[in-house]
C-alpha cells in the first residue's frame, strides 16, 4: 500500500457537485443495442451534448489533477515533473497543436482528433483507478471522481462517433493508434515513481480534455460562423 499524508477531511466539504450534475445521455442505442444515427436528435442538439460533457469532464479533470497534486505531490516534485522527461502518452498522436494548425484543419479531422484523444485515454483511466486504489489516505472524493469521468469519457466516445456519422456520414471508425500501443504498465513501480507518473497521467489528461473541448467548439462555431472564429 501506498502511504500518504494529507488533511482528507478538508476536502470532504467540497463535495464537488458537479459530478452530481445530470448530463443528457449522448448515445442513442437501437432495438439491437447499437448506436443508430440518433433520428431524434438534430446534429445541432448532438453537437451540443457533446460539448457539455467534454466541459464536465474537463472541469472534473482539473479538479482532480488539483486535488491529487494538493494531497501527495509536494512543491520541489511539480518542478521536477516540469524539468523531468515525463511525457504524455498521446504525444505520439498526430494531433494538431498550434493555433495556426488547428485554424488550419478541416472539420473531419477535427473530430478524428477529438475521436483519437478520447479513445487513447479511456485504459489509462482504468489503470489509474486500480493504483489510486492503493493509496491509503487517498479521499474518496478522488476515487469517484476518477472513476466518474473514466464513465463520462465512454459517453462521450459514444456522441462522438455518432457526431461523426451524421456530420460525415461515416458508418466505421478504425482508431490509428491504439490506447495499449501508447501506454505501458510497469509491475511493482517505486512509490515516489508511482506518484509522479499518476500525476503525470493527471495533469496530462486535464490537458488533453482542454484540448478536446477546444476542438468541439471550434467545430461548433464554425457551423454558426465559419469565417470569425478564432
Amino acid at each position: 500500500m501506498l502511504k500518504m499524508t494529507g488533511n482528507t477531511g478538508a476536502w470532504a466539504v467540497l463535495l464537488w457537485p458537479v459530478l452530481f450534475t445530470k448530463c443528457i445521455p449522448l448515445d442513442c442505442p437501437d432495438e439491437q443495442g447499437g448506436l443508430s444515427r440518433c433520428p431524434s436528435i438534430s446534429q445541432e442538439k448532438l453537437l451540443d451534448r457533446v460539448i457539455q460533457h467534454a466541459e464536465l469532464i474537463y472541469r472534473v479533470s482539473e479538479e482532480s489533477c488539483s486535488l491529487f497534486e494538493d494531497m501527495f505531490v509536494p512543491f520541489p516534485l511539480r518542478l521536477q515533473r516540469n524539468q523531468a522527461s515525463y511525457t504524455c502518452i498521446t504525444k505520439a498522436l498526430p494531433i494538431p497543436s498550434s493555433k495556426t494548425e488547428i485554424q488550419q484543419i478541416s472539420d473531419k479531422w477535427l473530430l478524428h482528433s477529438v475521436l483519437m484523444l478520447v479513445q487513447s485515454w479511456i485504459e489509462p483511466l482504468v489503470y489509474l483507478q486500480s493504483t489510486l486504489d492503493q493509496y491509503d489516505n487517498a479521499p474518496e472524493v478522488l476515487l469517484n471522481k476518477t472513476k466518474w469521468v473514466s464513465e463520462k469519457l465512454i459517453s462521450l466516445e459514444q456522441g462522438v462517433v455518432v457526431l461523426i456519422r451524421k456530420m460525415l456520414s461515416e458508418e466505421m471508425m478504425t482508431a490509428t493508434y491504439s490506447e495499449q500501443a501508447l501506454f505501458q504498465y510497469d509491475v511493482q513501480p517505486e512509490m515516489l515513481e508511482s506518484v509522479m507518473k499518476d500525476y503525470t497521467l493527471l495533469s496530462c489528461f486535464k490537458k488533453d480534455t482542454h484540448k478536446i473541448e477546444t476542438f468541439l467548439k471550434l467545430l461548433k462555431c464554425r457551423q454558426t460562423d465559419k469565417y470569425n472564429c478564432a
